[in-house]
């Protein structure tokens, strides 16, 4: 047996492990003090700053993103694919019939399962960006694709297949298959508690657990992932104002941000308290029904041809192309601001949402759990991808610049409303587009606050008032930043792919540990 596992062994009950019962002095409102403290700090002085002088902070910020996509773009981009890989491997033998978590059946029904998972990474950013990044990459072509001549139909398919990259298999991989093995058998069969630094146990042992070390690491995965809960409830605040403006007419005014802020908080803090099986399990079941039926009516009422043909033809593309994507290094002003972006960002998703995965996937097996979040959900994504966003590229090869023009500038929620308007019922279905993409981020908002008290409380069952704290904080924060225009908002997105810099390296272990930990429960559950 290996040592990182031996390391692991001796912690059958989880009231005796040191790492559990941690100084009460750090405790004294059941919640990990320094944590609190650096994480929430750093998030306080952030937005102060900026408040002060957004000039500076954008500078700042950009100096960083800079030096974070250097030095880490090539390794962010092998850890990625090699998480993904290592996964399905997984899936293929024995290891793949282990069942996680200490029960034998699924705690949450299948379908509420799927769709708690899909909703909390699509979030807003899976409406808007759906819509636009495949119009970004018609417009100006990807340097892999550069010898395509633009504005043509193979261009767009082209654009879908870079689209597809981004938001697909790699994406999702790094979001809970490896790291939510190591979560499942170090918490509930271990009792470790359900914190990043956690996934550091199998190399670094009780240090890690009880040192300043940890702190620091569980900090620093917090402070990445408010920042990326954060920057979707402001972008949310400034989209959904400019399509009341467009749609009713209502003043596109930092008090219509702030109510629109104010809902969302009231929506995303009731269901994070409500707690898993009710309120987050219910709003993620509204939001995939909403999402089915708008994918179903565009299907049907939209350019139907083309997204099939889209979808086929992007799909096959981004298959036949992947490894020359996922590998890309040839212009690395490009991949910054795309590739290496996105993985930043959605490695600093990656512990919380590793320990949210875990908390609702308890008795499913290894199977199961990397099958949907690597490979099905994904697919699931190029589809809805191809739904809205391959629906306005055939609309701009039918009419070119019905889509683009709108979208100049870089306008996401334009590009969105521009596609909608073109569908039958399109005032209609751009209400509903902006109440899904509502809904899309008090989902991600919900489930995030429940993780980040999860790390507070190392627990999985977190007090609601902590989950009411970080809830509030949140929103607070965005509504801070968008005070000063999206300026704020924006220097916030690049600070996630800083933030992914530690985060990055605390998720570097899994890409062993998770294995070892499978061969070892496979002997255990007989298989």
């Amino acid at each position: 047996m290996s040592n990182a596992i031996q390391a692991a062994e001796p912690n059958t009950q989880p009231n005796h492990h040191k790492g559990v019962n941690m100084s009460q002095r750090k405790y004294l409102i059941g919640v990990d003090l320094p944590v609190l403290f650096i994480s929430g700090g750093a998030l306080l002085l952030f937005a102060a700053f900026a408040l002060y002088d957004i000039e500076m902070v954008s500078n700042w910020v950009n100096t960083s993103f800079a030096i974070s996509t250097k030095y880490f773009g090539a390794y962010w981009q092998v850890l990625l694919l090699l998480t993904f890989i290592i996964g399905l491997f997984l899936t293929v033998g024995r290891t793949g019939s282990v069942v996680l978590g200490g029960i034998k059946t699924p705690e949450m029904p299948t379908f509420q399962w799927i769709s708690v998972i899909m909703c909390t990474l699509l979030a807003g950013g899976g409406v808007f960006w759906a819509a636009a990044e495949p119009m970004a990459h018609f417009t100006s072509t990807p340097p892999l694709f550069s010898g395509v001549e633009t504005g043509t139909a193979q261009a767009a398919y082209n654009a879908l297949a870079q689209s597809f990259m981004h938001w697909g298999f790699l994406a999702w991989a790094i979001l809970g298959s490896l790291t939510g093995i190591v979560f499942m058998y170090l918490h509930y069969e271990k009792g470790l508690p359900l914190k990043p630094r956690t996934l550091l146990y199998p190399v670094f042992g009780d240090k890690i657990m009880t040192g300043p070390l940890g702190a620091i690491v569980d900090a620093s995965c917090v402070l990445a992932v408010v920042a990326g809960t954060v920057g979707p409830i402001g972008f949310l605040g400034l989209q959904v104002s400019f399509g009341l403006e467009k749609l009713f007419g209502i003043p596109n005014t930092y008090s219509t941000q702030l109510v629109i802020l104010g809902g969302l908080i009231g929506i995303y803090t009731v269901s994070s308290v409500s707690g898993v099986t009710k309120g987050i399990q219910i709003l993620s079941r509204a939001n995939v029904c909403l999402a089915f039926a708008l994918m179903a009516f565009i299907l049907v009422f939209g350019p139907t041809g083309f997204i099939i043909d889209g979808y086929l033809h992007g799909f096959g593309i981004y298959l036949d192309q992947f490894i020359p994507m996922a590998t890309f290094r040839a212009d690395p002003a490009w991949l910054d601001w795309w590739t290496v972006f996105f993985w930043g960002w959605f490695l600093g998703y990656g512990p919380l949402m590793a320990m949210f995965v875990a908390r609702i996937s308890k008795g499913r097996t290894i199977r199961e759990m990397v099958l949907l979040i690597s490979v099905v959900a994904p697919i699931i994504t190029c589809f809805w991808f191809t739904i809205v966003g391959g629906s306005g590229l055939s609309y701009e090869l039918d009419n070119p610049g019905v889509i683009s023009e709108p979208f100049t500038g870089f306008n996401l929620p334009a590009a969105l409303l521009a596609i909608t308007e073109q569908l039958p019922l399109g005032y209609v279905i751009s209400i509903l587009f902006l109440i899904l993409t509502t809904i899309f981020v008090a989902t991600t908002g919900d489930s995030m606050t429940y993780a980040v008290s999860m790390v507070m409380t190392g627990t999985d069952h977190p007090k609601s008032s902590v989950r009411v704290f970080w809830g509030v904080m949140m929103g607070v924060v965005a509504a801070l930043l968008i005070s000063i225009g999206s300026g704020g908002i924006s220097a916030l997105q690049s600070f996630i792919v800083v933030t992914a810099v530690p985060v990055s390296l605390v998720l570097l272990p899994s890409l062993w540990t998770a294995p070892q930990i499978a061969k070892k429960m496979a002997d255990e559950q007989g298989l």
